[in-house]
């Protein structure tokens, strides 16, 4: 299959309308060609592009960015002779100095197919600043690595932030060109927008459902995504961020699992189990052993649990991982009602309101797991109607 990158690269018709227009491109680690060439360097070395600028997302276009909230300065590229502009430093939109550089993006990011992944943020302000600035903008499409599956509570009004850019689901099952397009309608901006699709793409295909294994190599978007099982348990995993748990940064597999030192893993998967085994379905649930090596919990040996969705007993349309992390909150709830689980900070910049608010959304989430009396059919009843009503809203800005 080929990806945007490859077809813009390989069929000089879709490049004729670049011709003459200065050309920015908005990229990261994973914005690869099939043989591995950084986007940037191959749309140098087309002969027909004139680079004038490029941009980076969080964790920086060279990704050596460890951790949220650490922000990358602007710099000079030392081989194309361009300036490099950050979105995720002194600014998260970019500037009308910066919209001046060029006359049309190229977005060329790799996402991991959830909310809060916040390269889906800064799409939507660059097609903000485009509309304003009059700029074009054209997205490399790229698999969505999980596929089409939709899961979680969409975003309330009045819970827009950098890991929400508006009322989509946690897994939204879109790819980033189709992604543009639905926030190109539902915020009405009157922009040049393309899509530079992909071909051959098929998001229901075992063993991959999204990601063609085999067939292209996995380049880690972020620094903590380093293989398509983080990718899959992340609509869950990324929760994590908001408690005082580990979410496995520090480790080998961070996002695929969880723990404390105070967490008793066998009797919180068995407890898991007995509230909605349902819930669990299309994965298996390990309990193990890990020491952070940074992050929270550093050089602490944690009692946690491993969510292994690559393997046999993967089901793609089975798997929840969302539902998955939010029957963990609460049975550690119903195990030890006291504990302290949420962990109280300015997330993404977001001050006044707790991290696993601003990561679901709303309160929701929270205050069914905080509630003794709720069920997971409480939760059940809440999201269900939002996924049924994102599949219909999402079902004209599909293209594959």
């Amino acid at each position: 299959m080929k990806f945007g990158i490859d077809r813009l690269l390989a069929e000089p018709q879709l490049r004729a309308p670049l011709h003459g227009k200065r050309v920015a491109l908005l990229a990261h680690p994973a914005s690869v060609t099939r043989h591995l060439t950084h986007s940037l360097d191959a749309l140098a070395a087309s002969g027909d592009v004139k680079l004038a600028a490029a941009f980076g997302p969080q964790h920086g276009l060279r990704g050596d960015k460890q951790d949220n909230m650490v922000e990358s300065p602007d710099f000079a590229d030392p081989v194309h002779r361009i300036p490099v502009f950050s979105l995720y430093g002194e600014v998260r939109r970019p500037t009308g100095a910066m919209m001046d550089a060029f006359d049309v993006l190229l977005v060329d990011l790799q996402d991991l197919g959830c909310r809060i992944y916040t390269f889906v943020t800064t799409l939507l302000y660059v097609l903000e600043a485009a509309a304003k600035h009059r700029k074009e903008v054209w997205v490399l499409d790229r698999p969505n690595p999980v596929g089409r599956p939709v899961e979680g509570l969409k975003l309330r009004t009045g819970w827009e932030s950098f890991v929400g850019a508006g009322p989509l689901p946690m897994r939204h099952g879109l790819t980033l060109g189709e992604l543009g397009s639905w926030f190109v309608a539902a915020h009405k901006l009157d922009v040049d927008y393309r899509v530079i699709e992909m071909e051959g793409w098929q998001p229901e295909v075992a063993p991959g459902f999204g990601w063609p294994l085999g067939a292209r190599d996995w380049i880690n978007p972020s620094p903590n995504a380093p293989n398509l099982w983080m990718a899959r348990a992340y609509a869950g995993t990324v929760m994590l961020e908001g408690t005082t748990l580990s979410e496995g940064r520090g480790t080998t597999r961070p996002l695929e699992l969880f723990g404390a030192p105070d967490l008793d893993a066998r009797r919180l998967v068995a407890e898991m189990h007995t509230l909605a085994p349902h819930w669990l379905h299309g994965c298996r649930l390990r309990d193990c052993w890990f020491e952070p090596t940074f992050h929270k919990h550093a050089g602490h040996l944690c009692a946690g649990v491993q969510i292994h969705s690559e393997g046999p007993a993967y089901d793609h349309a089975a798997f929840k991982p969302w539902r998955l992390q939010a029957l963990a909150f609460k049975a550690i709830r119903r195990l030890a009602p006291a504990y302290p689980l949420w962990r109280d900070f300015a997330y993404e910049y977001e001050h006044g309101k707790l991290a696993i608010d601003v990561i679901n959304g709303s309160p929701l989430l929270r205050e069914w797991v905080d509630d003794a009396a709720a069920a997971p059919a409480d939760l059940e009843a809440l999201a269900a109607p939002d996924e049924q009503a994102w599949l219909t809203e999402r079902r004209t800005h599909l293209r594959y």
